[in-house]
């Protein structure tokens, strides 16, 4: 029987589905507007992402949107839907999958759980549509819709003052960022005449181009910089994702992450690089130097604060920071004459493994408040003696943040500092090393007082929360899984970026 054809527009089923899921917890609301019924609002919930990653994976496993046929174009090619799209439409859905199953027990008794679940569909949404942004408008429209439900959520523990003092920072610094990124844009329409990426590209070709523009490209940079938390623009995540609720920290260091460099890796290979060889063609600013600035600074202050840090929850913030640098290589190594298949692709592979050991991470830290357990290094000793299994799974999460070969963390990395060779950037692979040793400090730091140190308190536990656990074994599974799995995620990854460069 003949296969049934879809129409084009069926290609955003994803993002789609993201949305109706939204509104459908926003109907289930308004029926019960005082229900804290968590069964049926995390199942609706898990309903939906599961939905948007199986949509996506049929998509990826059909060759929508790739060769032979190419990616697909809709509404006046603003949006596109296409490999790398589809990438990270699927890492963003594992990330909400994982977050939506530790909510059900981390929210239990609280109120107002239907908005909650609520903003996390319309922040996945908005990042679904950052994957697949193709004009500088739809670029700022999808950040927006995915920034302003994050503020809610960061300070959804509206009774705890680090919750609600964390979202007003997160808001003001991501207003400011949102104006330089919308000052930038419109340099960049005032230099070309043009929103679309292609249609930049192609006024780029005239070398007349006003001198303004080296300032609207810059400008992009600091936007794009503040939704990785990138040194310089770095300063909101360690607040936002201390006062945070857990579950939020790892979708935003996650999720969030992902959404901001797939949007800046569609800017600036497509819009900004021009014909492949031949990348920062321009005058005004060779953005390939800035992005290795950035990338070298980035890691270096983000591993370097870790280290001084005695609450593990803004550890692993500043180690969030850390691992920004490392997937700016993705761009920073885009150098002529090399392999900018292989670069970009490494930066996507290492943002689909560091979804899963990273999301998993603050998942075990969840767990931990859950139970009540303080939030310095020290208040996790002797814990393995209570949680063998969370505590095992929390140290395959970190070793493998580090790079050793316990998940797919080392061959990510590892591709990573392939990459950094390739570009003959060795300034980079120098830092990665240098920075990815030391991260091993601060992580063993957490392994030592969960396995080795003797408890300080009388902290009893007394639960073992499903959906905590099922998040986090999910997440440990996923992470060791993906050592051995590692070549269809780079084959995936490489062909998805080989549209673009």
């Amino acid at each position: 029987m003949a296969a049934i054809a879809l129409p084009d527009t069926a290609a955003i089923a994803p993002m789609a589905l993201f949305a109706v899921t939204a509104l459908v917890l926003f109907l289930y609301d308004t029926v019960d507007p005082d229900s804290m019924n968590s069964e049926a609002l995390a199942g609706i919930s898990v309903a939906g992402s599961l939905s948007v990653l199986g949509v996506t994976g049929w998509y990826l496993v059909a060759g929508t949107g790739q060769p032979p046929e190419g990616a697909i174009k809709l509404f006046g090619d603003t949006l596109v839907v296409d490999g790398m799209a589809l990438f990270f439409t699927a890492l963003i859905a594992s990330v909400v999958t994982l977050v939506v199953v530790a909510s059900y027990d981390y929210l239990k008794g609280r109120e107002k759980q239907a908005e909650f679940y609520s903003l996390v569909m319309l922040a996945a949404t908005g990042m679904a549509m950052m994957s697949a942004a193709n004009s500088l408008a739809t670029a700022f429209i999808s950040l927006e819709l995915a920034s302003l439900p994050s503020y809610a959520l960061v300070a959804y523990l509206k009774h705890n003052k680090g919750s609600v003092e964390a979202g007003l920072k997160y808001f003001l610094i991501g207003a400011l960022s949102s104006a330089i990124f919308a000052y930038g844009i419109s340099l960049v329409y005032v230099s070309t005449g043009a929103l679309q990426f292609d249609a930049v590209a192609s006024a780029l070709a005239d070398p007349t181009a006003p001198g303004v523009l080296g300032l609207g490209v810059m400008m992009l940079i600091g936007g794009l910089a503040y939704k990785t938390a990138s040194v310089p623009f770095h300063f909101w995540a360690p607040e936002a994702y201390e006062g945070a609720p857990a579950p939020i920290s790892g979708f935003l260091s996650s999720a969030s992450k992902a959404a901001g460099f797939v949007l800046a890796f569609r800017v600036f290979t497509v819009a900004l690089g021009g014909p492949v060889g031949e990348l920062a063609i321009l005058d005004t600013v060779d953005w390939v130097v800035a992005f290795q600035i950035l990338a070298v600074v980035t890691m270096t202050v983000g591993n370097f604060a870790a280290v001084k840090q005695e609450k593990v929850k803004r550890m692993l913030a500043y180690s969030s920071i850390g691992h920004a640098g490392y997937v700016l290589i993705a761009l920073a190594a885009l150098t002529e004459g090399a392999n900018h298949q292989l670069v970009l692709g490494s930066g996507m592979a290492h943002l689909l493994v560091y979804g899963f050991m990273n999301t998993g991470a603050f998942m075990f830290i969840a767990l931990t408040e859950h139970w009540g357990i303080g939030r310095e290094f020290e208040d996790f000793n002797g814990l393995a003696k209570q949680a063998p299994f969370a505590c095992a799974a929390m140290s395959i999460f970190l070793f493998s943040l580090a790079g050793l070969p316990l998940g797919g963390g080392f061959l990510s990395k590892f591709y990573l500092l392939m990459a950094s060779i390739n570009g003959g950037v060795a300034l980079l692979a120098i830092a990665l090393v240098v920075n990815s040793a030391l991260s091993l400090y601060y992580y063993t730091r957490v392994v030592r007082a969960m396995w080795i140190e003797e408890p300080n308190g009388d902290v009893e536990i007394e639960s073992y929360p499903t959906g905590l656990y099922a998040a986090i074994a999910i997440a440990a599974v996923a992470t060791v899984l993906l050592l051995p799995g590692f070549g269809p995620v780079i084959e995936t990854a490489q062909m998805a970026a080989g549209m673009l460069v």
